[in-house]
């Protein structure tokens, strides 16, 4: 055994594994035989392997550490069969490219389809109340010309003749290091192992191909701009007529010509003359259940209590009459928001007659009284000339 490992590798009793990988990589690319000419590098090489061997180990390692000899009843005196002394180059070969992959074998021919996206636009009305649509979707169906098997005449396939079944292909490389053999899918039946020898002239061997077909999308009452419908296996049917993906249909809500979606709730404007503001008033709003087939008449409309003096801006609240929960009981609210208007074309009668309440209200010169909010226009302004 050697008398310290990590002055061999060069590296502290610390190291990392990475750290002791890349010792180990540089030291045996150095004073491999077949690149090294000074005296004792095959020795070097071989006490350079035998310490890789025990720091790259987590268990021998432990045990070299704690005194042990991670050698004894293991490895012995020797290194198994290979090239200097007996050293296996599979271990340089993993350490330079990473442990050696599993052979992949033969694929399958059939498997699952892949999911697909549809984006479907709703009405307002659609969105809260639920609604059916037919959807129109251009995707792989199972080729009814092979029903799915790939061939013309129903025979099963054959094993490939270049790769005898197994898929793949592999490529031995001579390097200083030893044989480095890769494997790669067999070019002849693209890694199936097998070859259809009379490929079915509508889908080509695929067991699939194209086509238009109609599904049925449900989308329940109370849904909104994203969310998604998950239609199981109404995908992609996969190659070999195997199982399809899954249809996933996005949704996106229109704007409303009168309403806003707040979540479950809804918002509208209702402009009322100047008179009912003053006077109050009550007043039929429509809601969006008058837009829906076969309402009942007395969801078609809420009454609106104005209270007389309503200002520009006053909100008054339907409640239950929004957009049904998606998850859950019950309804959002309708949030009603009040806008006065003032009349611009007035006749002679009507400017006398506000002319007198005016006068009746002492408001024939409106005086301007503004409040000084503080980091406002007029705070700002009161500033700025030292007021």
């Amino acid at each position: 055994m050697s008398s310290d490992y990590y002055s061999t590798l060069g590296v502290a009793r610390g190291a990392s594994p990475e750290d002791i990988k890349k010792a180990y990589r540089k030291l045996a690319m150095k004073y491999h035989p077949d690149v090294a000419n000074e005296p004792g590098a095959a020795e070097r090489f071989k006490e350079i392997g035998e310490a890789y061997a025990v720091l790259s180990d987590p268990a021998k390692r432990d045990l070299y550490d704690r005194g042990g000899d991670p050698l004894q009843g293991g490895l012995g005196g020797g290194f198994g069969p290979g090239f200097a002394g007996g050293f296996d180059f599979s271990t340089i070969v993993d350490a330079m490219f990473g442990a050696g992959a599993a052979a992949r074998g033969p694929r399958s021919r059939v498997s699952r389809g892949q999911d697909r996206l549809e984006r479907v636009r709703l009405t307002l009305v659609e969105a809260a109340f639920g609604t059916t649509r037919q959807l129109k979707v251009d995707s792989a169906v199972v080729c009814s010309g092979c029903s799915g098997s790939g061939s013309a005449d129903g025979s099963p396939p054959a094993a490939c003749a270049q790769c005898r079944g197994r898929g793949e292909i592999t490529q031995v490389q001579r390097s200083f290091i030893g044989d480095i053999r890769t494997s790669s899918p067999c070019p002849a039946c693209r890694g199936f192992g097998t070859v259809i020898a009379h490929p079915c002239p509508d889908c080509y061997g695929e067991g699939r191909v194209r086509a238009s077909r109609t599904v049925t999308v449900k989308a329940p009452p109370g849904v909104t701009t994203g969310n998604r419908i998950r239609l199981e296996a109404q995908g992609d049917v996969g190659p070999g007529g195997g199982p399809a993906g899954d249809l996933y249909v996005e949704l996106a809500v229109k704007e409303h010509d009168l309403f806003t979606r707040r979540g479950d709730d809804l918002e509208a404007t209702l402009e009322i003359p100047m008179t009912a503001a003053a006077l109050g008033a009550v007043i039929d709003m429509p809601t969006l259940d008058a837009e829906r087939e076969a309402a009942d008449p007395a969801d078609c409309s809420v009454e609106v209590e104005i209270a007389r003096g309503a200002q520009t801006g006053t909100r008054v609240v339907a409640r239950g009459k929004g957009v049904p929960k998606l998850r859950g009981r019950g309804r959002g609210d309708l949030g009603i928001t009040i806008i006065v208007r003032t009349p611009a074309d007035l006749d002679e009668q009507q400017i006398e007659l506000l002319e007198k309440l005016a006068e009746l209200r002492g408001e024939q010169t409106p005086q301007l009284t503004p409040k000084l909010a503080k980091g406002g226009v007029f705070s700002r302004l009161k500033e700025a000339f030292g007021g």
